[in-house]
Order: structure tokens, then sequence, then C-alpha cells
């Protein structure tokens, strides 16, 4: 499935999914539960372009373990409420000024009202997946947060050390993102009542499609347009973070451009700012970057391997579409 024929499979559940988003907040704010200063700042941070990825792989899986209710819409909005809760947290936390091309939240509503409105997000998807998804589901997508925010500490504690093996990367991004996606798909299949093995299928799928979501990530700090991500190229390596294209590079490299990647890591930002092209040319010659790609498509392709489980006839067109989701999340430029 092409990115066309996926984009037009997907355009009517997105608009969905936006629309029940639109009701809630409606129905929250008519009923007086939230006032409207509170609205604005949560329809900025909803409606701002997101992929809704998230959602749309509860959809999906449910939709292949033989779910028909509409009652699968407002639990899948839960996913992307806490999503953007943590987008609005990290932007405050970053000082980010920009969000997917636009201004950041907290830019144009300040700090205190964004935090609080990432806040009432985190707490609204949990009632959703309390009240729709089920105790098992409550327990897993809250076990998902916390890994969240312990992936954040471990990348914390790891600022500093150079010398990060892949297993020391795995479990930052395991935590912050791959564990949540995991469970989001393991939602699916719980809300629509499938067996254990199911589950597990969908549980690996959707980590697996965390994981190469996160590493796509990586390679477009380096490799991506500013004028499609809305981000600035290089900010993770002139952080100093230690993403995978770099880690294998260190890895990798002879002892001259090792140390030169080394010295540019304990320096200052301003100096990693002005060698950037030059270090981004040393990850590209020891095949930072397509380590990165392959490593990617080798756990997608393994995710979507487990998908055979389901073999009915309706559900072909569920996994040719899961499959161009997962070869969208591994080849897009934003």
């Amino acid at each position: 499935m092409d990115k066309v024929e996926l984009l037009a499979r997907l355009k009517p559940e997105i608009a969905l999914v936006d629309q029940t988003m639109q009701s809630d907040l409606e129905n929250l704010a008519s009923k007086g539960f939230i006032p409207s200063n509170l609205v604005e700042v949560l329809e900025h941070a909803l409606f701002n372009g997101g992929k809704r990825i998230r959602p749309l792989l509860c959809i999906l899986t449910a939709e292949l373990c033989g779910n028909s209710s509409k009652t699968i819409y407002s639990l899948a909005i839960a996913f992307e409420y806490l999503h953007v809760a943590t987008l609005l947290h990290d932007d405050v936390i970053d000082h980010a000024d920009i969000r997917r091309g636009r201004p950041a939240a907290n830019t144009i509503f300040g700090l205190a009202p964004t935090i609080l409105a990432g806040d009432f997000l985190h707490a609204r998807s949990m009632y959703l997946v309390g009240t729709l998804g089920g105790k098992r589901s409550l327990e897993l997508i809250c076990s998902a947060t916390e890994a969240m925010v312990a992936g954040e500490f471990l990348q914390i504690a790891n600022t500093r050390n150079f010398n990060q093996a892949e297993k020391d990367y795995f479990a930052v991004i395991n935590g912050k993102t791959a564990l949540f996606i995991g469970a989001v798909c393991e939602t699916g299949g719980i809300f629509a009542g499938a067996g254990n093995r199911e589950i597990e299928a969908l549980k690996i799928y959707g980590a697996n499609l965390g994981k190469a979501f996160q590493i796509r990530d990586d390679l477009l700090d380096y490799l991506g347009d500013h004028a499609k991500t809305g981000k600035s190229v290089g900010n993770d390596f002139r952080e100093g973070k230690m993403t995978l294209p770099l880690i294998h590079a260190l890895k990798t490299a002879g002892k001259t451009e090792r140390n030169f990647l080394l010295d540019l890591l304990k320096g200052d930002k301003s100096r990693r700012s002005a060698e950037f092209e030059n270090a981004k040319h040393i990850i590209a010659k020891n095949s930072g970057f397509e380590y990165g790609r392959q490593l990617a498509e080798k756990l997608i392709a393994a995710g979507i391997a487990g998908l055979h489980i389901f073999t009915a006839e309706h559900n072909e067109q569920l996994i040719a579409t899961l499959t161009g989701l997962a070869g969208y999340v591994i080849h897009r430029d934003k």
C-alpha cells in the first residue's frame, strides 16, 4: 500500500478522531467542567497537524480483532490526549518555541497554562481508558506512562555518558516510546475481546513500531528538512544527545574521527553547532545513518510478521493498512 492509498484509507478515520476530540471538549465545556481559556490552549495543542498514529493504531487493532463498536473512537482519543500532554510538557522543559512549524503553546499562553493543560489531558486520558477500556487497559497505560517518565530520567542520567552501548539507547526509547505504542495496540485487542496470543502479537507490532518511530526521528534530526519537520536540523547533536546514529559512529569510527566527535560532545554547544556538518559527514562515513535505517526496517519487518496469525479473509485490508502505516513511519520526512 503506497502513501497515497494509505492516506486515502486513513483520512476518514483521522476525521472521526478529530471530530470525537472536538465533541469531547465541547461537551466538557458546555457542562462547565473546563473553562474557555483552558479550551483555547487544548485546541491549539490538539489541532495542530498531528498524525494521529496512536489513536489510529487503537482503532485498527481493535478492528483487526473483530471490534464493531463506535465506542472505540472515544477510547482512541485518550492516546492522542496522552501523547499531546507529553509534548506540552516537553516543550516547557526544552524551552521550545516551535511545535510542528507553529508557535509552541508555552510561547503563546505561558508556562503555567501549558503545564496545566498537559496535566488536564493526562487526567482525561486516564479517565477515558479506565471507563472505556477497563482495568486491564488502565493498568497497561499507567505502566507505560510510568515507563515514559523513567525513560526520560534515564536519558538525563546518560547525558554525559559518551560511551553508551545500543542497549543503553534502547532502554531509553523503550520507556519513552515503544512501551506506550505497544500498550495502545494491546488495548485495541483487549477492547475487542481478543485472546492472549493475538494481544501479544499486537504488543510486539506496536513496540517495534515505536522503536522504529524513534530511530526515524533520530535520523530526521540529522537528515531532515526543517521546512517539513518544523524542527531545527541537528538539534539533538547540538544538545549533546546520544542517539543511535552517533552511538554507532563512535563505535565504528577510527581513533581520529572518534576523538573529534568526543571532543565536540565534551565541549560547548556553540562549537557543536559550528562543526555540525563535519560531525554529520563522519557519522555518514561510518554508516551511522544507514545502520539506523536498516535496524528500523528489521524491527518493522519483525512486527509485521507477527500479524500472520490474523488470517481471516476480511483482515487482509487491515493488515495491509497496518503494514502501510509501519512503512510510513520509517520513511516519513516529518
